[in-house]
């Protein structure tokens, strides 16, 4: 980045995602002069610690006039939609990590690996797409540019950390109850108890019968993709683990492949960890893509029932690649190209 150094606003920075994008920040040295955390009113003074130092959380108001170059946003739809265009109209670039802004045609949806090159100076909020999304077309994308995409069948399998801290306390709750005998009180994140269970639902129904969470993947696909003629059916579901979201994706090409080449092809590809050794039982799993960047790949097969068909599995950490490192990622991108401020 040059040695270009920056004011750097994480606006929800108490929350699960929040702290996990001042880590990021912190990890990837980003450069960053001064923070500015803001959070509700209700936290407006609390202390956030970054590299060391402690920072002051400030409201919206006052974290529009720090002025930073760059706020990245983890508040929330309803925050995000009204917050995002006041920052924007300052001169402030907003990243923005909640569904508000991602069918906006007039906002860029980015995933850095993929389209960061529809960015300008003039895209003053940018939003960060679905976390189950992020991951699935980072391991797509190259073979779309190989093979041409024409169907992608997928099904998730999401940790509880990407509905937040209160579905992360009922599963330790519901688990403490169950090994120890525990009564202790804890929050309902979810309708229905979580441990020991699998929750076939992941945001709201729509009139189609599918989840919200469902046709964020069909839609955002296609947009970050740049191709409205992928068709793309999806089935949600919330499981109890932490550590990264899993994907079963089944994907239809219109020419032929080798599945060597399959496999040279994600192993080439940015952001692309291939873990595929049948012989020793090694494919990815949640526990082992917690806390790292990179989208994991493996147990890829030929779907025999079809022509041209590809099954895989694929493994990222939610929190991390799915929310808050595309988020950094995208201002890395911004600051090398001398589009902030």
């Amino acid at each position: 980045m040059g040695g270009q150094t920056m004011k750097v606003a994480v606006v929800g920075a108490t929350g699960l995602v929040g702290t996990k994008m001042l880590q990021v920040l912190a990890e990837r040295n980003f450069p960053v002069t001064e923070l500015v955390p803001v959070a509700s009113e209700k936290s407006v003074g609390k202390e956030v610690e970054f590299k060391g130092q402690k920072y002051k959380v400030v409201s919206m108001a006052d974290a529009i006039a720090a002025k930073p170059a760059v706020a990245i946003f983890s508040a929330g739809g309803g925050t995000s939609l009204e917050w995002a265009p006041k920052f924007a109209a300052a001169g402030i670039t907003v990243v923005d990590n909640s569904s508000a802004w991602r069918m906006d045609p007039t906002k860029p949806l980015v995933v850095p690996e993929i389209n960061a090159d529809i960015l300008t100076a003039n895209d003053k909020i940018i939003a960060n797409p679905n976390c189950s999304t992020i991951q699935m077309v980072v391991a797509l994308n190259p073979l779309h540019k190989k093979y041409g995409i024409k169907r992608i069948v997928v099904s998730t399998y999401q940790s509880v950390t990407g509905t937040g801290v209160k579905a992360v306390e009922q599963l330790h709750g519901e688990r403490r109850k169950q090994v120890k005998g525990e009564q202790a009180e804890y929050p309902m994140a979810y309708k229905y108890p979580i441990d020991l269970n699998v929750i076939p639902q992941i945001d709201v129904f729509l009139d189609n019968g599918y989840t919200k969470e469902e046709m964020k993947m069909v839609k955002e696909t296609n947009k970050i993709m740049r191709d409205d003629t992928i068709r793309v059916t999806a089935t949600t579901v919330r499981i109890p683990v932490m550590g990264g979201h899993s994907e079963s994706v089944n994907v239809e090409f219109a020419s032929d492949f080798d599945l060597a080449e399959v496999k040279a092809v994600l192993a080439n590809a940015p952001g692309v960890v291939v873990v595929d050794d049948l012989a020793n039982q090694q494919y990815p799993m949640p526990m082992d893509a917690h806390e790292k960047d990179e989208v994991f790949v493996g147990r890829l097969r030929r779907d025999e029932s079809q022509p041209n068909t590809l099954n895989m599995w694929v493994v990222s950490d939610n929190l991390r690649k799915g929310a808050a490192t595309n988020a950094v990622q995208i201002a890395e991108y911004l600051s090398s190209k001398g589009l902030l401020g």
